[in-house]
This record gives structure tokens, sequence and C-alpha cells, in this order.
């Protein structure tokens, strides 16, 4: 499990001179737990936020008892990247939690090969899991995909023994379609206006001469 040491902040401290200390202001809370103010060293906090996202275990030591928590909101600068705030979620111990995890698509469909094309209509699923579980990632195994119509389902995806899931299981997380090449359609061919003004002539003078007769 990932762990972060944090620090409680001095009501004198602003986020500006936090920050100027090279120090992210951040908060935790959880059902059974208040929302506290901290600081966490910058360096840490982003090295953990990339290896844990949204969705694994990240421990926090150094504001009373140590707590874990999952990473649930950061506010990144727009134009330097720099973490400018970040939210800790508390666990309830012995609770499972309410998680939307990732999906990694790995491996190739053997159907592409045959001029089928992969639609990956889901990113993500709900699931409930036991904390010690929780997946980073859940992966989606392409290789199953053999043939034009072949697809993957919510309920197909492996999860942890400990999760149930939440989105709706007949959902369709791929497929294959077959591909069809759009053919374009060839342009009528145009008549100038003054050839057609002159055949108008023409089946009038002849409509005129057949009066005539």
């Amino acid at each position: 499990m990932l762990t972060l040491s944090v620090q409680e902040r001095k009501n004198n401290d602003s986020n500006e001179t936090l920050r100027e200390k090279g120090l992210v202001p951040a908060v935790f809370y959880g059902p059974k737990q208040d929302s506290i103010s901290i600081a966490i060293d910058g360096m840490k906090l982003a090295r953990v936020w990339k290896e844990a996202g949204e969705t694994t275990l990240v421990k926090l030591t150094g504001a009373g008892d140590d707590m874990d928590t999952l990473i649930h909101d950061v506010q990144v600068h727009p134009v330097t990247g720099q973490l400018l705030h970040a939210d800790f979620y508390v666990l309830e111990k012995g609770k499972k939690v309410t998680i939307k995890v990732p999906l990694e698509f790995v491996g190739a469909a053997p159907a592409e090969k045959l001029g089928g094309i992969a639609v990956k209509a889901l990113h993500e699923v709900e699931i409930e899991v036991a904390p010690a579980e929780l997946p980073h990632h859940l992966e989606i195994d392409m290789t199953k995909l053999e043939i034009v119509g072949a697809h993957i389902t919510a309920k197909d995806i492996k999860l942890p023994p400990s999760a149930s899931l939440l989105t709706d299981p007949e959902e369709i997380v791929v497929s294959i379609v077959e591909f069809k090449e759009e053919k374009e359609e060839t342009p009528a061919a145009v008549v100038p206006a003054e050839i057609i003004g002159e055949k108008e002539k023409e089946a009038a003078a002849a409509a005129e001469g057949e009066k005539k007769e």
C-alpha cells in the first residue's frame, strides 16, 4: 500500500505560503471522519498521485491515527501542471467502497486482422469492493474477439473476489463491427445554362414549324 506523510495545517498558513514551501494544501474527510485541513510535500504527493490515481488505497500518516484513503479529487494548474490542492476520502473499516474503475484493453482482436473494427463503448465500470481488493484498473482481453459481431459485455469482466458489478451487466464494453468503405457519389454532369437555352429555342422553333405545316 502507498503511504503519504502529512501534517495538520496551522490557521495562519495560507495556501500561497504552503506552496512557496513546496507543500500542497489538502483535506481529508469521510462518513465517520470530520474534515481536517493538512499539508503534504508536493513532490511526494505528485509521485503517489501518478501511481495511485483515484482507485488505489493511500495510507495517510502524521495526523492522528493512520487512515486508509482514496484520492478523491486533485486540482492541477492548467499551465504548469503543478498540484494545487487534493481531497482524500477516508474509508470506513470493514465497509465496502463504491467506485468507478477504468478499463484497460489488452491484446489484439483477431477479428481486426479480418477487416473488422473494434468499437469501444465503455471505458470504466462501477463496482462495490472491499478496500483491500481495490483494483487500479480492470483488464479487457481483446484476443477473445475472433469474428465480426463478437462482443464483450460488462458481466464478462473479471472482478476481484469481493467485488459486485453495479454497471448494467448486459452493457456492451467493446464490439467488432464490419468495415464498410464509403463510396463517393459521382456528381451529376452540369450542363451550361447557355446550352440549355439554345435547346429550348430549338425545341420551340421545331414546334412552331409543325404548326405551320
